[in-house]
């Protein structure tokens, strides 16, 4: 059974980051970037009325939906809780379609249906975004089982917050991903704080969430989510582990977020945690900057080159807002459309209604 990993650890030299070439290393930045500046552009135009329902935002957490995404191939599926965004993002999708999705606009990824917590990419092997805690989990296992049943060799990272570790549908998951050994990878991205309550006040910890996988027999381990090159080291052992063995692991990335577990969330600081905390977490634990100063240090970025990425993605995220505004709403008559696959597709199912039985 593996071990912890100790999160002081210096990946840097790991094989799947010492092969990145200068562009994908400043690739890998551009793709955190891009997720804070969205996020902080959602943020806004929230506060301004124009933007109903809830709103989960990413950011502090970037490194490690990007660095995990970045090893996918192919075959290799992602599904996620609520806080989605980032997700999102990394695995390519634009922003326009996420704003629009976010202003319940026809352009959206779920043609405005499915707002903040719903994005959905499917020719991106991309499977939300679902509201319930804990949800995504066993969907993740299905994922899984389809990769294994249809003999690919790929892998489902399913991504879930620490709150969600203890809700019951995900160790009936971990029981079935080691029964079947199916090429699963739990990530949990611990950022502290469930909804409005400190980890240490949720859950039973000894080492970590993710030693509980050894009651079910699966390997597991523990990083620094704030290093992008600590994601993607500890990450590609998992897959590697799924694409060859058709095992399952649960993986743990110490993270913060910076906001409220969602906006609504107005005690976030100086309420159940402190201003000083998050201040302190925003000036020395910020997963950009630490990767900013990293690739300068190694030459391979400079000031000016930084400035220049960013005003280029806040310049997307600015015009993902007017793409928004200036979509179309869905139209009445769409609520009757997306319900029943059948249906939509006007198989002999759906037109006569006998899904199940026959006469």
């Amino acid at each position: 059974m593996s071990k912890s990993s100790a999160i002081s650890v210096d990946y840097a030299e790991a094989p799947v980051n010492a092969k990145l070439a200068s562009e994908e290393k400043i690739r890998l930045l551009r793709e955190m970037l891009r997720i804070r500046r969205f996020e902080q552009t959602a943020l806004k135009v929230y506060q301004l009325g124009k933007v109903g329902g809830f709103l989960h935002l990413y950011i502090g957490q970037e490194s490690i939906a990007v660095g995990t995404v970045s090893l996918l191939g192919d075959n290799d599926h992602v599904i996620t809780a609520y806080r989605d965004h980032g997700h999102a993002l990394a695995v390519g999708m634009n922003m326009n379609e996420c704003m629009a999705e976010l202003y319940g606009k026809a352009t959206g990824c779920s043609k405005g249906k499915g707002g903040s917590m719903h994005f959905f990419a499917p020719d991106k092997n991309y499977w939300g975004g679902h509201g319930i805690v804990g949800g995504q989990t066993p969907l993740g296992l299905g994922l899984a089982y389809g990769i294994k049943y249809k003999g690919l060799t790929g892998a489902a990272f399913c991504f879930l917050g620490d709150g969600a570790v203890n809700q019951g549908c995900f160790y009936e998951s971990l029981n079935l991903a080691a029964l079947f050994q199916l090429p699963v990878i739990y990530v949990i991205e611990n950022n502290q704080y469930s909804m409005g309550t400190s980890l240490e006040r949720s859950s039973v910890v000894d080492k970590c969430l993710a030693q509980r996988a050894e009651a079910f027999k699966i390997d597991w381990a523990r990083a620094d989510g704030e290093d992008v090159y600590a994601v993607r080291a500890v990450a590609q052992k998992a897959l590697e582990r799924a694409h060859k063995e058709s095992k399952p692991t649960v993986l743990e990335f110490d993270t913060y977020r910076y906001y409220g577990h969602s906006v609504a969330d107005s005690k976030h600081k100086g309420g159940y945690r402190s201003e000083e905390e998050v201040e302190r977490y925003k000036k020395e634990h910020d997963p950009i900057l630490r990767f900013k100063a990293t690739l300068i240090g190694e030459k391979v970025l400079t000031e000016e080159q930084y400035e220049a990425i960013d005003a280029e993605v806040k310049a997307e995220a600015a015009e993902s807002v007017k793409f928004a505004e200036e979509s179309p709403n869905p139209t009445e008559a769409s609520i009757f459309e997306d319900v029943y696959f059948e249906v939509d597709r006007q198989t002999e199912s759906g037109r006569t209604g006998k899904y199940f039985f026959n006469d």
